[in-house]
């Protein structure tokens, strides 16, 4: 079984389950009170028995790698802020659970009908919460002055020449002995002046 097969699986089952109408779909929320939310509509599962019509409730998230004054941390970033996702089979029931949980301004879809997700924007959603590698973010662009802090340059201040996110690495133009040389350093060796 492929990797694509194993999420497919996960997401929507067996063929017997794709029968029992469960779907993805968007609600919308307060931005920053994602995780709050999310933790609502468990609770009202569980307290009102909807375990047999809402499955799952999911705030799409990546890492990502903040560099701020040399120092590296990992982060868990929203992917959609204001946006959370909903496994459930629509009923009256369940869309009065889950549109009248605190914090949950509505459904995103056409008119009053909730819309659910096709299988290949659930999948997208899923591979890049999945995504091996966190993204890298720097405060700097090509062109601003920046100081190294680390190594036999430790002090200089040079300007950025090419930002390369892939290697999380950056090329610096510095004067020395009055030429400009070009450092290639690691992202976390340079801060913004």
């Amino acid at each position: 079984m492929s990797e694509n097969d194993e999420v497919k699986s996960l997401l929507f089952g067996d063929e017997n389950e794709l029968s029992d109408g469960r779907s993805w779909y968007v609600i919308h929320c307060y931005s920053g009170y994602e995780n709050k939310v999310r933790h609502s509509i468990e609770q009202r599962i569980d307290s009102m028995g909807m375990q047999g019509q809402i499955f799952d409730v999911v705030v799409p998230t990546e890492e990502e790698i903040e560099i701020k004054d040399g120092k590296r941390r990992t982060v868990e970033r929203r992917v959609f802020p204001g946006y959370i996702l909903v496994q459930m089979i629509l009923s009256e029931e369940s869309w009065y659970v889950v549109r009248n949980t605190p914090g949950v301004t509505g459904f995103v879809g056409m008119g009053n009908t909730p819309t659910p997700l096709r299988p290949d924007e659930v999948n997208r959603i899923m591979s890049r919460m999945e995504a091996e590698a966190p993204k890298v973010k720097f405060d700097f662009q090509v062109g601003e002055k920046v100081r190294i802090g680390t190594g036999p340059f430790k002090d200089f201040v040079g300007s950025v020449q090419e930002i390369d996110v892939d290697r999380a690495k950056v090329r610096v133009l510095v004067s020395f002995f009055g030429r400009e040389t070009p450092v290639e350093l690691d992202f976390l060796h340079v801060e913004k002046v």
